[in-house]
């Protein structure tokens, strides 16, 4: 008996001896093909990169997976507590696999086996970090297998808090969001420090299925998976009773986060953000890459340019008529869901689309678009309003020229017709205004001259109408807002405000083509100085004097200010027929307002990569002293600024006086009122009125735009920049500067400030009506005699008359004269 026991024994050891080496010899075949663990100790997930206002608000965040990476000091134990328990309660104490809760698993698996349920997994948070970053997602013994091997070395390589940290920031919670932080942010719009113990719970219950417990789709099920994860906490030890009865009895409350910009009428801006930063470094570094942008953009004065562009458009566009509505729905069902189905413009909350149904000779009634919750559902509720006949006024002429003027409402709109309307009093009013995309469209931007910073930008009347950026993208003639860089460079080269030129009929023959330019009106006034060519915008004094200048010293100053990469060296280019964008414009005009220095349009302040590192900086002034440690007597800091000096400052400041008599009499005389401020500008019309622009600056902000339509076309009587675009600069400039400090356009030193006549430009009699205050350089001053640029010799003012029937003729109607 005991030869056969030992018989038996000896043949179990071969057995176990075999099985142990088969088993040896399977491990270590699958041993040898397990990646890499050290590349855990390198974790550099695609992190989102995050757009910031100037004040630091979020403008827009860019990510393919929405996660923020968060080291495990700065994420609270709660968090921390509520994932144990979901997870892995015996983490701290398991050495990568829980043993335990393997033959737990097992048990449950046996007694389900047949079932048709799903096998339950023991998978601690080591074996999920080995699998989410080193393995497949197949359900094998092989990858099980190698996951137990892999999650003993990591444990054997890093902390336990390293390990959770890596858990924490890489598992996916839906709604495309990655990490602890991202999900935060997407579930709850709070930072992961502002969690509450049930919501730390509910997120905590996602990584077992996200789309399973989806908190509009299958909120019961999401609130019991949550639930569950408070009871396990307060069995844990994490939460005290109370506290986990309290929590259970709270709402899931989640408040998805919109994928859009975070800050209101900033599209435009983040858009051209991103457009920059995928030209700079590339899309992998925009939605991977955790870039930290802080942008130059100013929230407040952004609103502003997008009140004031949108309320420009809409004057102009209801003046002009009714395009008719929208389109039309059945209202003789339910025309709230009908309603609901049609896109209404995001980005204009104040607009709210509606259905007519009903209408009479007195008003109009409507019901409102239905508003949406979370889960993306129309309200059941249906809301009424009325719109009264004096509130659609302007509507009753059709811009189509298909329907004659009506006369009251019902020959306007008719049941089931949809349009837009904007609410009239406070919140609960029912009282409604028609309104209407308009067809014309423009762009607006409003730049620091000192350094280049873009403070608000408006690409339109609305991102949602239309995404097309027209403050940066669209090409259009600038005209007249052009011919202060003419007359810059004559300042520059020796001619003065005072000179005279003649306003007369001129012919270019160019190739065997006769060009006659005409200024607007058709009208002259003889010889006048360069003042009062700027500020009445005389196109004959302009071509004259980019004639007798030179075109080619005219190209080169274009070219230096940014207005142009390379013009052409043409007449006609001098009335600008080029085409520039509204940006290029305003950084032009930011350099005369400065004092000629060379400046830098940016919207982008600084960039700093995952790890905090400053990457771009766009301020390149030197300040060696900004960062002493400590003050010890010494002189203030001095900021070195070694920007091109481009224009001479004095020329910048006879370039702004002049145009500041384009505001005081000049093509937009009467239309800009900033309070006493100083202010200068210029206005702009293009041929056949086709683009209306203004220009203009105090000394510490400079704002451009224009006024057209994408595919360009007339914009009929008055459409000139001072009817059109001179007010619209007017409002936008009465906002933003209300709350800067009140300053004057610095006078250089050395320029000779002399009294002169406005009509002659030579020395001012005692007692002249017409003087004015002239600035002229050292060594320069107003003329003895009257030198007429244009004409073939010098001559006195009386001769002029003489031989200057149109001139004569102004003089004595009092229409201009010499000046």
């Amino acid at each position: 008996m005991i030869r056969l026991l030992g018989y038996f024994f000896g043949i179990a050891c071969v057995l176990f001896l075999g099985a142990a080496a088969v088993v040896a010899v399977y491990l270590a075949n699958v041993a040898k093909d397990l990646p890499d663990y050290a590349v855990l100790n390198s974790y550099a997930p695609p992190v989102t990169t995050r757009v910031h206002a100037g004040n630091g608000a979020l403008m827009a965040e860019y990510a393919k997976e929405k996660r923020l990476f968060l080291p495990i000091q700065a994420i609270p134990d709660r968090v921390k507590a509520a994932f144990l328990s979901a997870e892995d309660k015996n983490f701290y104490n398991h050495p990568g696999v829980d043993l335990s809760g393997l033959a737990r698993a097992i048990v449950v698996n046996l007694q389900n086996f047949g079932s048709g349920r799903r096998p339950v997994g023991a998978s601690t948070i080591t074996q999920q970090v080995a699998k989410n970053f080193l393995l497949t997602s197949d359900q094998t013994i092989d990858r099980k297998i190698k996951e137990a091997i892999l999650s003993f070395r990591i444990e054997q390589a890093y902390s336990k808090d390293k390990i959770l940290e890596l858990y924490l920031n890489e598992i996916f919670f839906g709604l495309n969001s990655y990490g602890i932080a991202g999900a935060a942010l997407t579930y709850f719009n709070k930072s992961v420090t502002e969690l509450t113990v049930a919501e730390a719970a509910y997120l905590a219950s996602l990584p077992k299925g996200p789309a399973n417990y989806h908190p509009f789709r299958h909120p019961d099920a999401a609130v019991e998976r949550r639930n569950w994860v408070i009871d396990r906490m307060v069995e844990n030890g994490y939460v005290s009773q109370s506290d986990g009865a309290e929590a259970k009895k709270q709402l899931l409350g989640v408040t998805a986060r919109s994928n859009g910009p975070s800050l209101f009428a900033s599209d435009y801006f983040a858009e051209a953000v991103r457009r920059q930063l995928i030209g700079q470094y590339g899309e992998k570094a925009l939605y991977e890459g955790g870039l930290s942008v802080r942008t130059s953009l100013d929230p407040q004065m952004q609103l502003s340019a997008r009140k004031a562009l949108q309320d420009g458009l809409t004057t102009y566009d209801e003046r002009r008529g009714f395009h008719g509505p929208l389109k039309s729905i059945d209202t003789t069902a339910d025309w709230g869901k009908a309603l609901a189905e049609i896109p209404a413009l995001s980005d204009v909350p104040e607009w709210r689309l509606a259905v007519v149904l009903a209408v009479s000779t007195e008003s109009v009634d409507i019901g409102l678009q239905p508003a949406r919750d979370g889960a993306g559902k129309a309200a059941a509720e249906r809301e009424h309003g009325t719109i009264e006949a004096k509130n659609m006024q302007w509507a009753y002429r059709s811009s189509t020229g298909e329907r004659k003027t009506a006369k009251s409402p019902e020959g306007v709109l008719s049941p089931g017709a949809v349009v837009y309307v904007e609410r009239l009093g406070g919140e609960g009013s029912t009282s409604y205004r028609l309104r209407q995309p308009p067809k014309v469209q423009g762009g607006l931007v409003a730049m620091d001259p000192k350094t280049g910073r873009v403070l608000a930008m408006a690409g339109g009347f609305s991102y949602g109408q239309s995404e097309f950026n027209r403050a940066t993208q669209a090409m259009r003639q600038p005209g007249s807002s052009f011919k202060p860089f003419v007359y810059a460079a004559a300042m520059d080269n020796g001619y003065t405000p005072a000179s005279v030129i003649m306003d007369a009929p001129i012919e270019v023959v160019s190739g065997g083509q006769v060009w006659r330019p005409e200024n607007y009106g058709g009208e002259f006034n003889g010889p006048s100085t360069l003042r009062s060519g700027i500020e009445h915008s005389r196109n004959l004094m302009t071509v004259r004097l980019a004639n007798d200048l030179g075109m080619n010293i005219v190209a080169e100053y274009a070219e230096r200010f940014g207005i142009y990469d390379k013009m052409p060296a043409l007449l006609a280019m001098s009335l600008g027929s080029g085409e520039t964008t509204v940006l290029r414009m305003v950084s032009a005009y930011s350099v005369i307002a400065n004092g000629g220095k060379q400046i830098k349009p940016t919207l982008i302040d600084r960039i700093q990569d995952r790890y905090g590192k400053t990457i771009f900086r766009h301020e390149e002034r030197l300040c060696d002293s900004c960062n002493a440690g400590d003050w010890q007597n010494q002189e203030e800091p001095n900021i070195v600024d070694n920007r091109e000096q481009v224009l001479d400052p004095m020329t910048a400041y006879q370039i702004t006086s002049m145009m500041q008599g384009v505001i005081t009499r000049g093509t937009a005389a009467g239309k800009i009122d900033l309070g006493g401020r100083d202010v200068a500008g210029k206005t702009g019309t293009t041929n056949d009125e086709k683009d209306a622009w203004f220009v203009g600056f105090t000394p510490d902000l400079v704002a451009g735009l224009y006024m057209g339509f994408d595919n360009p076309a007339p914009l009929g009587r008055g459409g000139t920049g001072g009817g059109l675009s001179a007010p619209i600069f007017n409002e936008f400039m009465q906002a933003a500067v209300k709350d800067m400090p009140e300053s004057k356009f610095v006078i250089p030193q050395g320029m000779n400030l002399i009294p002169i006549d406005r009509k002659t430009g030579m020395a001012a009699m005692e007692g002249d009506p017409n003087t004015i205050i002239e600035a002229f350089k050292p060594g320069t001053g107003p003329a003895d005699s009257l030198s007429v640029i244009g004409m073939d010799s010098t001559m006195a003012p009386e001769e002029i008359l003489k031989t200057s029937p149109q001139a004569n003729q102004a003089v004595q109607s009092g229409a201009g004269g010499l000046y």
